[in-house]
């Protein structure tokens, strides 16, 4: 592969992993505030976690794949693609729903959630590796 190839290649997948993450950013949030809002609904959920703390960890999380992609962008890939790495990984914890309650516990709105966030943690991971591995 030419280095003019390999370049537009990186670009096309940089690029697309932006769309990806605001994706799974709005999964995410989608999860969160239903999360947040119907906490008390959510089977075995510890009386530990409360609605501010949901928001928090959704901002928290948000904010570690916006700096990897920032890293990135700015010519850090390594720590760049680390991070976001780590942000999409962290959307599978959605499915610690069900370590607490198996998912006909849950209602079809929570298990939509849980499945939507995680769905799009996944596209994030997989545009990760390939980026990972490029030329």
């Amino acid at each position: 592969m030419s280095r003019e190839r390999a370049m537009a290649f990186e670009r096309a997948w940089v690029k697309a992993l932006g769309v990806l993450l605001l994706a799974y950013a709005a999964a995410s949030l989608a999860h969160h505030v239903h999360n947040a809002e119907f906490l008390a609904d959510y089977p075995n959920m510890p009386r530990w976690i409360t609605r501010p703390a949901v928001y928090a960890a959704w901002l928290g999380e948000t904010m570690l794949g916006a700096a990897g992609y920032l890293l990135l962008r700015r010519g850090h890939p390594a720590v760049g693609l680390g991070l976001v790495g780590l942000y999409a990984v962290l959307g599978f914890d959605a499915f610690a729903h069900y370590v607490l309650a198996p998912a006909a516990a849950h209602t079809a709105a929570m298990n939509a959630t849980i499945w939507l966030e995680a769905a799009a943690a996944a596209l994030v991971f997989v545009a990760v590796a390939v980026l990972a591995k490029r030329p």
